[in-house]
């Protein structure tokens, strides 16, 4: 029995308890880095109040709400999000949210979107206007973070194929360039049945952002390549971290 996760395959595979235990080398630790870094980096007032857009099961909200600011964490996932909610708390709520649609106007001093977060939709159109959505709730001057991957690097050192066994699961993972977006597949088998699921995400480039951003009165204020927040080049740089400016 095959069971086929490609449709939809954001929902379905964020959704899977096999995405957590593939990617469960993404520890706290690492989060904390990142969020200790941008803080020094950014300074923001004690009141402020911080989104994290496709929060994932909590981490990097968990953590801003520890030092002492006002966090929402929202995901499409809800199994993600129940995951999330046992930490909730008077100063940190989950909510299950889908980016293109985020609600209110003026509400964020701060929005994140955090380890490759965006790209997803096959529509062009949803890209701007998840950061349409981004713009129009942060207040005045509030700032945007947005962590995505050096699709350059990647795409010139792509690692078509590779092997992972972990928790004594055998994830056999092929990668390939597809109309413009950067396809993994992943298949193992677990339990008697086998599974294959698939990321989908667009190869954004730094110019495409640039042009998200301009649309929506957003200014590029810091790029940096990593989450020591060193600086961005475009050969070398693992990550693309932007730093924007509601106008």
């Amino acid at each position: 029995m095959v069971e086929d996760k490609n449709e939809g395959w954001f929902e379905n595979w964020f959704d899977s308890p096999y995405y957590h235990i593939l990617y469960k080398q993404r520890d706290f630790c690492e989060a904390e880095l990142f969020i200790d870094n941008l803080i020094d980096h950014l300074k923001p007032e004690k009141h402020s109040k911080f989104l994290d857009l496709g929060c994932g099961r909590g981490r990097h909200s968990i953590y801003l709400n520890k030092k002492g600011y006002e966090v929402i964490g929202s995901d499409l996932s809800l199994s993600n999000i129940k995951f999330a909610s046992q930490f909730e708390n008077e100063n940190l709520r989950f909510c299950v949210e889908d980016m293109r649609k985020i609600k209110g106007e003026d509400q964020f001093d701060y929005v994140l979107n955090l380890f490759t977060s965006f790209g997803y939709f096959e529509n062009e159109v949803d890209n701007y206007e998840t950061i349409k959505c981004v713009s129009k709730v942060l207040k005045p001057k509030g700032i945007f973070v947005l962590d995505f991957m050096n699709v350059e690097k990647v795409i010139a050192n792509l690692v078509v194929h590779e092997i992972k066994i972990i928790d004594d699961i055998e994830f056999n993972i092929t990668r390939r360039t597809e109309n413009n977006f950067i396809v993994k597949h992943i298949t193992f088998s677990d339990q008697g049945k086998e599974f294959n699921f698939q990321e989908r995400v667009k190869a954004i480039t730094l110019n495409d952002f640039k042009n998200y951003f301009d649309v929506n009165k957003l200014k590029i204020l810091h790029l940096f390549s990593n989450y020591n927040l060193e600086k961005f080049d475009l050969n070398t740089s693992n990550r693309l971290i932007i730093i924007g400016q509601k106008e």
